[in-house]
């Protein structure tokens, strides 16, 4: 057999930086959604509904439904493949319509959430009123 494989294999490869990385890539996911929530959190508020409302999973949803002015039977069209993410597409759109700014805005909110979120809660965008009605 060849003897280097069996030294590369006993010495773990090089990896002894992959744990660091693993370490720093779950810390900047964690930061992310800790943005994300907060930005959430703001929205709801600007919205004039609990910002606790963003931290409940499935709720979020039926307050963010509420906020946009679609009726609560979407949240099971978003649990159907392919037509939820159309359907989460046309939410991320209304609600950027809620807050005054246009579609482009709102597919920035369905591709980069991350961004679009803390852009939409920290800036001086005010709510309208519901979208969709």
């Amino acid at each position: 057999m060849n003897s280097g494989f069996w030294l590369i294999a006993q010495n773990g490869g090089g990896g002894d930086g992959a744990g660091i990385v693993g370490v720093l890539g779950f810390l900047v996911y964690l930061a992310l959604i800790a943005v994300v929530i907060a930005s959430m959190w703001v929205v709801f508020t600007k919205a004039g509904k609990p910002g606790w409302a963003a931290i409940i999973p499935i709720y979020n949803v039926v307050v963010l439904l509420e906020i946009v002015g679609r009726p609560i039977w979407w949240l099971l069209l978003l649990f159907i493949p392919c037509v939820g993410v159309v359907v989460a597409v046309l939410l991320m759109i209304d609600l950027a319509k809620s807050f005054g700014k246009g579609v482009g805005f709102g597919v920035g909110l369905a591709l980069l959430g991350f961004v679009f979120m803390p852009m939409l809660a920290f800036s001086d965008a005010r709510y309208l009123g519901p979208a969709a009605r």
